[in-house]
């Protein structure tokens, strides 16, 4: 388990990193929810190649784009390596 500061730690670098996007395009309609749209769609304009939910199974055909849908203990493991 992580401690908080620790996890405010990652927080804070994970926000230095994030960069604003706009979304001059749309993929819809691509996942059942319009929320989920909207993340994908994000996800594709700035070349991620994660999303990183507990929810995997609600951005199936996601990556058919090039973007991997992964758990968040499946992301620290990649940090980890």
């Amino acid at each position: 388990m992580y401690t908080i500061e620790e996890i405010d730690n990652f927080l804070d670098f994970f926000v230095s990193k994030s960069e604003k996007h706009i979304i001059w395009f749309l993929l819809r309609p691509l996942l059942k929810d319009v929320n989920d749209n909207l993340i994908a769609e994000l996800a594709f304009a700035s070349n991620s190649e994660y999303i990183i939910t507990f929810n995997k199974k609600d951005f199936l055909g996601v990556e058919n784009y090039g973007i991997q849908v992964i758990a968040p203990q499946e992301f620290l493991k990649i940090l980890g390596e």
